[in-house]
């Protein structure tokens, strides 16, 4: 089986997680628990990149550049299954993670 890879490019955030401040998102909470579960559940390898502290990464991936070219930051946070980009402007859920991973949960 080949490695399972998620990549996140959050918008600009005070820190990695966006989860300091007097008012955290609790969507940055749930992708982040959903983030970790994976990786310890399944061994999914996880990447996340937060265009505040990690602009460089943006730079290197040609369609995140293209992206961010055609709208602005409005298609941030972009998340990327394998090769695949699976979703713009919105995280996506634990469960759409775990099928377009190719896997299936019953506890999820």
């Amino acid at each position: 089986m080949s490695e399972m890879h998620v990549r996140v490019y959050d918008p600009p955030m005070c820190c990695p997680t966006g989860a300091c401040g007097p008012d955290p998102d609790p969507e940055l909470a749930r992708l982040t628990r959903d983030l970790r579960w994976l990786e310890k559940q399944y061994g999914v390898v996880v990447e996340r990149y937060n265009l505040g502290q990690q602009p460089a990464e943006f730079v290197k991936d040609p369609e995140v550049m293209e992206l961010l070219s055609a709208q602005d930051v409005a298609c941030l946070p972009a998340v990327f299954v394998g090769d695949e980009l699976v979703a713009t402007g919105a995280y996506p859920t634990r469960e759409e993670l775990l099928t377009r991973l190719g896997l299936a949960d019953d506890d999820c």
